[in-house]
């Protein structure tokens, strides 16, 4: 265990949504692979903008075969050279800007990375505290529900009140169906939380226990920061909604994209260029036989290609380079127009759980309270049967369990507004604050 971690452990501090961010964005393996892949496509860029390596060559050339004597012919000589080829162009240079823009796109998609996986553990946290919460709530009303079935047992067996058989079995029946209705809720739970540790815990490590917590926060954040609530009110058209979604990282690392491809479209060009060539070479000759000195010799050349017969297959080239960046253009289209229609659909959506969210808080939380005291004391007194208590107090479970349904519902279509509205310029203040902690929002109930 790290350092870090066991100071952290330590302290034993519930897991909050603020907490489960930090701990996933600093463990998540893909933002180091992502920063080493920008070392490696920069140290790449560098490579491709040196030189071919020169090419030295040794020859002993015209040799008599009769006598293999190197003084006996006057064209017998030892031969040293060097030459030394340059690419077509100006491909030395495009090559390394691309690179360098490819290397460009890792911070972007890093971005977009902690976007994407701050909207996932937001979304995996949620559903856990959806099922905790509502699990508390129907622990607060099993005690109510084993009192009912004591008192209609005794009711029962006494023949003193109006409880019948076929009350008791309702009410042992309804008893089972909450038993089964928390053990469902506690594998969402389970299967929400191991969801979420995975993306907590170090990659080195596989123990939970290693985590730095105590339990999880029964808080709910408000995630709803005051410039998205004001682009929620304000009626953007697609036109102003799509100019402020080309700041998104998603977005930007496709236009570092399109500036790759239209580098590879001048590399493609570069090929009608002929590549050139040097060569030089030194010719060693010794002394004839009779002593008579041979002057030694020196060539050089220029060596040039000449793209006569391949001009149709550069032509293609250029063709598929060209259609590869407005491919590119397509895609950065085609993100933009989705990530319309996602801000179009939470934005409906929480226009309806608003509208629900202050019906079940001011209206039908308070009835159904109200509905299932009346009933309860109606049975008491006699005056009311035992289904209609038994089903009053199902109806007043149910509608809390909707309202922090609702809640929760709310929270998540937030969540995924802030990331469809991650910009590069924000992004990191975003990931920051994200979950501020309301402690007014602890209880999402009205107990009856």
């Amino acid at each position: 265990m790290s350092s870090s971690l066991t100071v952290a452990a330590a302290e034993a501090q519930p897991l909050t949504l603020t907490k489960a961010l930090s701990v996933a964005l600093q463990h998540d393996p893909w933002l180091t692979g992502s920063q080493l892949t920008q070392q490696a496509t920069e140290a790449r860029a560098e490579a491709s903008y040196q030189l071919p390596d020169p090419k030295f060559s040794f020859a002993l050339a015209n040799l008599p075969t009769d006598s293999f004597a190197i003084d006996q012919e006057a064209m017998t000589q030892l031969v040293v050279g060097v030459s030394q080829m340059y690419p077509r162009g100006d491909s030395r240079r495009l090559k390394r800007q691309q690179g360098y823009q490819q290397s460009a796109r890792q911070p972007l998609l890093r971005r977009e990375r902690e976007a994407k996986l701050t909207l996932t553990v937001t979304q995996l946290w949620l559903d856990a505290y959806r099922a905790r919460e509502s699990i508390r709530l129907i622990e607060q009303n099993r005690g109510l529900f084993d009192q009912l079935v004591d008192i209609s047992m005794a009711s029962y067996t006494s023949a003193l009140g109006q409880t019948r058989q076929q009350d008791l079995i309702q009410a042992q029946l309804e008893q089972l169906r909450v038993s089964d209705r928390v053990t469902e809720l506690r594998q969402k739970q389970d299967m929400s939380e191991q969801q979420l540790l995975a993306l907590l815990l170090p990659l080195d490590v596989f123990d939970s226990a290693s985590l730095p917590v105590s339990g999880y926060s029964e808080i709910l954040p408000q995630l709803l920061s005051v410039e998205h609530a004001a682009l929620l009110s304000q009626p953007l058209s697609n036109q102003a909604l799509a100019s402020y979604l080309v700041h998104h990282p998603l977005v930007q690392a496709l236009e570092q994209s399109i500036s790759v491809a239209g580098t590879a479209v001048q590399l493609a060009k570069q090929q009608y260029k002929p590549e050139w060539g040097l060569s030089a070479s030194y010719g060693y000759r010794a002394d004839s036989a009779d002593g008579i000195d041979r002057a030694d010799l020196f060539s050089a050349g220029v060596t040039v290609s000449l793209p006569l017969f391949s001009s149709v297959g550069q032509d293609h080239e250029v063709v598929a380079a060209t259609a590869q960046q407005e491919k590119i253009r397509t895609d950065r289209s085609l993100i933009i127009r989705q990530m319309i229609a996602s801000f179009r659909s939470v934005q409906a959506q929480l226009t309806q759980l608003d509208q629900r969210q202050q019906l079940y808080r001011q209206q039908l939380l308070p009835q159904v309270n109200r509905q299932a005291q009346a009933a309860l004391k109606a049975y008491e007194s006699d005056n009311g049967s035992f289904a209609e208590m038994i089903r009053a107090r199902i109806s007043a479970l149910n509608t809390q369990i909707d309202y922090l349904e609702i809640q929760v519902a709310r929270q998540q279509q937030i969540a995924q507004l802030n990331y469809v509205l991650t910009t590069t310029s924000t992004l990191s203040e975003t990931v920051s604050g994200y979950a501020l902690d309301s402690p007014q929002l602890k209880h999402t109930g009205v107990t009856p």
